[in-house]
């Protein structure tokens, strides 16, 4: 079916769910892609998922929805990254292009330092200034109050390795720093006295939350994360190292998808005893903007580099592959996938 233009004739906004995955800095790449999608018209966000840096990125979305509709969402989404940027002096360590920066021999070796010793060595006082940027960023009250948008902000229970969902009835800035805090950077985020660390190592996004809720028939995935390595198996320490933090954060994201393509390639669903649920998710039409072509060529540890330059520079690069998505992709929004599930996990990107 020919997409129609975005006339007055078709004006009908299609709902849309969010799965935003976690990444560090390099969700100011999905900073972008949502600048651009708030940018349309034609969706309705009603629900969103992340993890880490893509729970950031949807509870910064939703509070400035409610605080200014559309607008007040892409202000508070450039608020919030502006402000992470220019928090630490990042100029001071960091070296080459703001398209590809490193870290300063200063800070190469400060990082070293950092994973030989536990955060509660190098940082006995558990400082984390994100925690004050996103208190004075976000009106948790409000959205625990009336949400827009049905969120759940993954995080992973320490002690028991299990997935932790924080709804938006839940949601403070405790949840939030729990989604991301990385153990070996982080103090672990004490919540009810249990200790919780970052919702990657769980769900990287969640995507089975956003299929059950049934907010919207067309479920977008915006991934970070980097392609399969294609040159063999890593040799050198920080190779092994770097490749298998990769690993345990896409595992749960390639689980989640390798069970869903196995459910809707199954037996055709009964028209007298399927559920509700399970005509749900056969009908569900899944999208996605894949920025790991985009980011391959970034080192790892640029993700600890909040740098302003260096984000907006990654917020441009969102904003071109949502556009891209949209012009390929955008007639495809209430009528089909456009994702090709055994591509992507089967396919050398997968």
């Amino acid at each position: 079916m020919p997409w129609l233009p975005w006339t007055r004739l078709n004006r009908r906004r299609i709902p849309l769910a969010l799965a935003l995955q976690g990444g560090g800095a390099h969700g100011a790449f999905t900073w972008g892609v949502l600048d651009a999608l708030l940018a349309r018209d034609a969706i309705d966000l009603r629900a969103l998922s992340g993890a880490s840096a893509g729970a950031m990125n949807a509870v910064v979305l939703a509070h400035g929805l409610a605080a200014g509709g559309r607008d007040g969402a892409r202000a508070a989404l450039r608020d919030f990254w502006q402000t992470l940027g220019t928090r630490l002096p990042f100029e001071w360590f960091t070296v080459g292009r703001r398209e590809a920066p490193g870290l300063a021999p200063a800070a190469q070796v400060a990082l070293r330092w950092s994973q030989l010793l536990s955060p509660y060595q190098f940082n006995p006082m558990g400082l984390d200034p994100l925690r004050e940027i996103i208190e004075a960023q976000v009106d948790f009250e409000r959205l625990r109050r009336a949400s827009p948008v049905k969120l759940f902000v993954a995080a992973t229970h320490a002690a028991s390795g299990r997935l932790r969902l924080f709804r938006e009835h839940e949601i403070n800035a405790d949840a939030l720093l729990a989604s991301a805090c990385l153990p070996s950077l982080h103090h672990s985020v004490l919540i009810d006295g249990e200790a919780y660390w970052d919702g990657g190592y769980t769900a990287n996004p969640p995507l089975w939350p956003l299929l059950d809720a049934g907010a919207a028939d067309d479920l977008m995935i915006v991934l970070l994360a980097p392609p399969a390595a294609t040159t063999g198996a890593p040799r050198s320490a920080d190779e092994i190292r770097q490749r298998a933090q990769e690993l345990a954060f896409t595992a749960p994201l390639m689980r989640e998808l390798q069970w869903l393509a196995d459910w809707r390639d199954g037996p055709p669903l009964s028209a007298w005893s399927a559920s509700a649920r399970e005509r749900r998710l056969r009908r569900q039409r899944l999208h996605l903007v894949d920025g790991r072509p985009t980011l391959a060529s970034l080192a790892g540890e640029t993700r600890l580099i909040a740098h302003l330059p260096f984000l907006e520079h990654l917020r441009s690069l969102g904003q071109a592959a949502a556009e891209g998505w949209w012009q390929q992709h955008g007639g495809h929004l209430g009528q089909r996938s456009s994702l090709d599930l055994a591509a992507l996990l089967n396919g050398p990107a997968a």
